[in-house]
């Protein structure tokens, strides 16, 4: 009778709560780490994406083995080469990411091009499952006359140049003009429109590499428009880097009033975050006459879709550019931009697109949405291939903030639980992981860098950067990352 008791005690249990099924499984998962082999995975992408996927599996299981394969000789991805200088705190993420690098079961293998030094098909060989978070590393092209002229960068190239992504380290901008036009609305435009307006004794105490402090040092650059296909209602940056624009010292706002009919009355419909945003854009527009100090400007301008960008005298060089004027059809979020007919030009030096990144295929039999520029995926689980998994940008294209890249990582972390708890995951087979791809990388003449000589990189900028009053001075040169890591 007291063993029926205790059995009915144990079921109710199990029915009153999902704390008592957490139990069971890890327990059920201490048992199979016991009695079979470690489940091995490996992450393609040392970003936000990939570190994320990384701390929810490691702190799930207590038996897998997590291997993080990156292209470069540093770790970080976008929160090192993408995000603000002025931002430090976003950047405090790292902290987190440091922990799961130098968990136990945890290891970094820096200086691994996958798809060229090691193909995806050799990592399923060697692991359990595979998870590719190498993010969004190419541009999306204007499609206009004049795209190719001097004067004319993508904002993820400027941006890199100025966080000192070694790939755009021979960018070279001239800041030699007054007006500089940035296409697009989002918080990477803003970002850019006040690295170019910033005073540079605010820029000289972030980590914004030396080379680009010089270049912004001798800048002519007096004003920054931010145009953007709809309108104010629809403006894709957020109130934060808004109001980092309007609180730029010296600097005013300068936009059309024209732009804004109609918005007062709009304004008691909208969402609460959209209304504030676009209180503090009627607010900006009702006081941009102050400002008696202001050597600098900046503004929205809306409506407007680029149609050409215009040469100089030489035909070489941007002068300006050609804008159609649009209207919009439906409101709100859905809105649509509709080319009038009318077009306008505008002069300036230099064009920055900033209508966002795309992802490219990594290997051939890996399956590619060309289209949305993604890898097809339910959920993180790449469809018609066992074992691939997807995290990050490359998983969802490139929205959000990196809050969302946690939240989608740990969505694809909980999906490879849940085919390793349900034998979708074949565990049953012992896989070799790094041991067999660190073999084939050393025949192929391929030397990897680990967190710990990483970490030697890491404390020769913080040393650099004391030197100048700066947190850190960024090394540029992947040879001398790899000369510093290896000595």
């Amino acid at each position: 009778m007291r063993t029926v008791r205790r059995s009915l005690a144990a079921f109710h249990c199990m029915l009153q709560t999902s704390k008592c099924h957490g139990l069971f499984s890890s327990l059920a998962r201490k048992l199979s780490s016991a009695s079979g082999p470690r489940p091995k995975v490996c992450i393609v992408g040392g970003g936000p994406a990939g570190f994320y996927t990384a701390q929810h599996l490691l702190k799930a299981r207590d038996d897998v083995v997590v291997d993080v394969y990156e292209r470069l000789p540093v770790p970080f991805g976008l929160v090192r080469f993408g995000v603000a200088p002025d931002h430090p705190e976003v950047k405090n993420v790292i902290n987190t990411f440091t922990q799961t690098a130098h968990h136990e079961r945890c290891y970094f293998h820096g200086n691994v091009n996958v798809g060229v030094d090691i193909t995806v098909e050799e990592l399923k060989n060697a692991y359990h499952g595979v998870v590719l978070s190498y993010g969004a590393e190419a541009n999306n092209f204007l499609g206009i006359p004049g795209e190719d002229l001097s004067g004319v960068f993508s904002a993820r190239d400027f941006v890199g140049w100025y966080n000192g992504l070694p790939s755009n380290m021979e960018l070279h901008p001239e800041l030699s003009c007054e007006t500089v036009v940035i296409l697009g609305q989002g918080n990477v435009a803003l970002d850019v429109a006040r690295i170019l307006l910033s005073p540079l004794d605010v820029l000289k105490k972030t980590d914004v590499t030396q080379h680009a402090l010089d270049v912004l040092a001798a800048s002519q650059v007096r004003r920054v428009l931010i145009v953007g296909r709809r309108g104010p209602l629809q403006i894709a940056g957020t109130i934060k880097e808004v109001r980092e624009m309007i609180s730029l010292p010296k600097t005013k706002a300068d936009m059309l009033l024209v732009d804004f009919e109609g918005v007062s009355e709009a304004l008691k419909d909208l969402p609460r975050p959209r209304k504030r945003l676009t209180e503090l854009l009627m607010k900006t527009l009702k006081t941009e006459d102050g400002g008696q100090d202001a050597d600098k400007r900046w503004g929205f301008r809306f409506f407007r879709s680029p149609v050409q960008v215009l040469p100089g005298s030489d035909g070489k060089r941007a002068a300006g550019i050609r804008l159609a004027v649009n209207r919009l059809e439906g409101s709100g979020e859905n809105a649509k931009a509709v080319p009038t007919g009318e077009t306008e030009d505008l002069e300036c030096g230099m064009v920055i697109s900033s209508i966002g990144y795309k992802s490219l295929p990594i290997d051939p039999c890996v399956p590619f949405d060309t289209r949305r520029a993604v890898v097809p995926n339910i959920m993180g689980r790449v469809q018609d291939t066992a074992g691939l998994y997807c995290s990050g940008w490359v998983k969802r294209g490139p929205t959000g903030v990196i809050a969302t890249t946690m939240n989608d990582s740990f969505d694809t972390a909980r999906m490879l639980l849940k085919d390793m708890d349900s034998g979708m995951m074949d565990l049953s087979e012992s896989k070799p992981g790094a041991q067999e791809i660190t073999a084939l990388l050393k025949e192929r003449g391929v030397r990897t860098v680990t967190f710990s000589e990483w970490e030697k990189i890491n404390s020769e900028e913080i040393r650099r950067g004391i030197a100048v009053g700066k947190p850190r001075e960024k090394l540029l040169d992947v040879r001398q990352m790899l000369e510093i890591a290896w000595s």
